[in-house]
């Protein structure tokens, strides 16, 4: 391969900007990646949302299937002014399917709310701000407490007016088979440092993919409308913008292919010949075919993600799955 480290003159770009240290950490790499949390701007946040409402996206189709039947059942293990803490939410739309549940009312007395606050934790900082102010608008008696934040590193609650030594009622939330996009022993690390953030007698709603079927799996990574392929590209939009990079997203082919011995769907970006491309002032060559790993997602069985969750501090509760066995919705104690 070429020798990706030559400098180029010094562009007067911030050397030291955290999206282009992360880029050049991959992209300098002997095999280039990036991070697949820079997929989360404005842009990507709207094409995600466009993904989920694809026909061949069959994830959160089933994940609300799923939460419409457990979150009464989640939410009667609560005692009222709970907490919910969500981790990677930019979006509230399936937290509300557990936020909307009240505990039982009685006769001459309705039920009350369960949740109290509610803690969204996300990089995307815009789009918490605006959930906060559609949230004080739909629920103007919970406490909406947002966390701009990379949820992989150790983050601290706010406080939000319950009684913390009662940790019964604190529940962290995971949905969406985000925890796929980690990689197994982040995974593990991850679920082990909630474990301490939330406290010992938390719970914790965790959602993941269980579909290993190839003829399911591309169409959903790889769309005949083509939405997740500029999902996909717009990573090199964004770094175009943010990292003084000069790429040509129609330069990269979008590529999602299914790795069956990792149990993981893999997008890659695909250098369609061979080029130079600055990022941050530095040098980064392409051979002809040549990719970017973009993101990893990985498709557990229940055994194995069983003892992810042993290894990391948590017990299974109670387990939820879709008749077609697509996807799984877990309470941990």
């Amino acid at each position: 391969m070429p020798n990706d480290q030559d400098v180029m003159p010094d562009i007067g770009f911030r050397q030291r900007d955290p999206i282009a240290e992360a880029a050049l950490a991959g992209l300098l790499a002997p095999r280039k990646t990036l991070p697949p949390s820079l997929f989360y701007d404005e842009t990507g946040c709207r094409l995600f949302y466009e993904i989920t409402k694809l026909p061949e996206y069959y994830l959160t189709r089933t994940e609300f299937g799923l939460l419409e039947t457990t979150a009464p059942e989640v939410a009667a293990q609560l005692t009222a002014g709970a907490t919910l803490v969500e981790y990677g939410a930019s979006d509230e739309t399936k937290a509300e399917m557990l936020l909307r549940q009240t505990t039982r009312s009685t006769p001459g007395r309705s039920g009350l709310s369960v949740f109290r606050a509610y803690i969204p934790i996300d990089v995307a900082g815009p789009e918490l701000r605006a959930m906060r102010d559609r949230m004080a608008v739909r629920h103007p008696d919970l406490a909406v407490l947002p966390i701009t934040a990379d949820f992989m590193r150790p983050v601290e609650l706010p406080a939000t007016g319950h009684d913390r030594a009662n940790e019964t009622a604190i529940i962290g939330f995971f949905p969406g088979s985000t925890i796929g996009n980690l990689e197994p022993g982040p995974a593990v690390a991850f679920l082990r440092r909630a474990r301490s953030t939330l406290g010992e007698r938390a719970r914790f709603l965790l959602g993941f993919d269980t579909c290993r079927d190839k003829a399911r799996l591309i169409p959903a990574y790889d769309d005949p409308a083509g939405v997740t392929a500029r999902f996909n590209r717009n990573l090199l939009v964004r770094l175009n913008r943010e990292a003084g990079a000069d790429f040509d997203p129609e330069d990269f082919a979008h590529r999602a292919v299914w790795n069956p011995g990792e149990s993981r769907i893999e997008m890659h970006l695909v250098s369609r010949g061979a080029r130079t491309v600055t990022v941050a002032g530095r040098k980064v060559r392409f051979a002809k075919n040549e990719t970017i790993h973009t993101e990893n997602s990985y498709k557990y069985a229940p055994d194995k993600m069983r003892a992810m969750i042993g290894a990391a501090g948590w017990s299974v509760a109670k387990t939820w799955s879709d008749s077609k066995g697509l996807f799984a919705l877990w309470l941990l104690d």
